[in-house]
């Protein structure tokens, strides 16, 4: 267990984790560029900056302090052009909402820092930082090269002084909140141990232009994009483990067919388009195969085959309806949605279904399960009452927690965060659809889509590295 500075208070980061897909009813710490479905524009490899002490936070169990950070202004250097000092605060925006969304930090900014008389030297201006019971600071300078601009930032134990982490990021001027997720990930790694999410992006159904199509946005609700331009109905988007496709649904070419999307060229390619009714997509661990239902005779079963829709099996027989499986982390187990016992109720199969387990008992009515990130508990979209609520089941003691109980609306599609700490859904109130987060350690809840209708949200995993 490496030390961490003596003024930086020991703090845990406990990750407490605590789809309705009906059946028809991202400068990249590069070198890759396949995690967005349209190609970025080129960018610089990040690289550290000297004089770094070798010291990481420590990791503990339990509750999780916050971290105090002194975050003044960033310095942009005199001769930067309009277009760059653009770049640059939308760097430094985006890079402050990072940090305060990640539940580390305490942050103090500059219009806190304004009662301090700071004087240009550090050794002095860091006693200030730290007078106001700050532990660490992030000090970052910023200017231009050419058509690209360039952050150089540090953080400082406040007590020793010393240079804990320091990176230098370039990229071109559109590339400004990629450069701030990358920095902000890499700060969230050093103090805890885990990955931020910042770089991730979430899927999903709207109708924004008229039609229901597959769209996708930064974990924060920003960079909303279109993925699919079919002019139809396409829904229930579904994310390759290794992040470089996405499953949907779509009615394009008449009957609903599974297709998938390469997210580094944009094209598509049929999975599954014979047979009748196929639907709620969902791919497993190691990315190989794929789950879905389909109609057989009028009822409607989960089946299971290769990514390219070869070797096609069914794996649930029942009199009820079987439908929206969910493949578990470890690959060896889907949940899924069953009416066999009456209301629709969750259940866990192996994925040869064998082993057949219930795993929710109460509602009138339980749908879209989605496995956490290590695979001991699952959320679902629950009814109880005239609306649907989102609830979380811990598989082992089958103990339930509802996460929306007293909200408007009614709540529906969850999806695990990949660092297992959020979940989104959409929820419903007036008429109109939207997609929200839950922060679990704070119960907070943020809009992240609003405009038109919005559906299905599918959390991507985490971005290679």
């Amino acid at each position: 267990m490496t030390r961490i500075p003596s003024s930086i208070a020991r703090f845990s980061f406990a990750v407490r984790p605590s789809v309705v897909r009906l059946a028809l009813a991202g400068i990249l710490f590069i070198p890759t560029l396949a995690w967005s479905q349209v190609p970025q524009p080129q960018a610089d490899v990040a690289e550290d900056l000297p004089g770094n002490s070798d010291v990481t936070a420590v990791i503990d169990g339990g509750g999780m302090a916050q971290l105090r950070l002194a975050f003044p202004s960033i310095t942009v250097r005199t001769g930067t052009a309009a277009d760059a000092t653009a770049a640059i605060g939308a760097f430094e925006t985006a890079l402050r909402e990072d940090l305060e969304a990640s539940g580390v930090f305490e942050i103090q900014g500059p219009e806190d820092l304004a009662v301090l008389a700071l004087t240009g030297v550090q050794a002095t201006d860091f006693e200030l930082y730290r007078s106001l019971t700050n532990q660490s600071v992030l000090v970052a300078e910023a200017y231009q090269e050419e058509d690209k601009f360039v952050v150089e930032g540090r953080l400082y134990d406040l007590a020793s002084q010393q240079s804990i982490l320091g990176k230098r990021y370039r990229g071109t001027f559109d590339l400004s909140r990629r450069v701030a997720h990358t920095f902000s990930d890499e700060i969230i790694l050093y103090f805890t141990g885990a990955r931020g999410i910042a770089l991730t992006s979430i899927a999903f159904n709207s109708d924004r232009t008229g039609h229901k199509e597959i769209y996708l946005m930064d974990y924060d609700g920003e960079n909303i994009r279109p993925l699919t331009g079919h002019n139809s109905i396409s829904m229930s988007p579904a994310w390759a483990p290794t992040g470089d496709n996405i499953a949907y649904v779509s009615f394009f070419a008449g009957a609903p067919g599974i297709y998938r999307v390469d997210l580094a060229t944009g094209a598509k390619q049929p999975i599954v388009t014979d047979g009748n009714l196929n639907s709620s997509p969902d791919f497993s661990a190691d990315g190989r195969k794929i789950a879905f239902t389909r109609s057989i005779d009028g009822n409607t079963e989960i089946f299971v085959a290769d990514r390219d829709g070869s070797n096609l099996r069914q794996v649930t027989r029942s009199a009820g309806i079987d439908t929206n499986p969910a493949f578990s982390p470890n690959g060896t187990k889907l949940a899924f949605t069953s009416s066999r016992a009456g209301n629709p109720h969750i259940y866990i199969m192996d994925v040869e279904g064998t082993n057949l387990q219930r795993v929710t008992f109460e509602g009138t009515y339980n749908d879209g399960a989605d496995w956490s990130p290590d695979g001991t508990r699952i959320v679902y979209a629950t009814r109880r009452g005239n609306a649907f609520d989102i609830a979380v089941t811990d598989l082992a003691l089958l103990d339930t927690k509802v996460l929306t109980t007293g909200m408007p609306g009614s709540h529906e599609s969850p999806t695990w965060s990949p660092d297992g700490r959020r979940i989104a859904f959409s929820t419903t109130a007036n008429s109109k659809s939207q997609i929200r987060v839950m922060t679990l350690d704070t119960g907070e809840v943020k809009t992240l889509a609003s405009e038109g209708n919005n559906m299905s949200p599918d959390w991507s995993p985490y971005p290679p590295r």
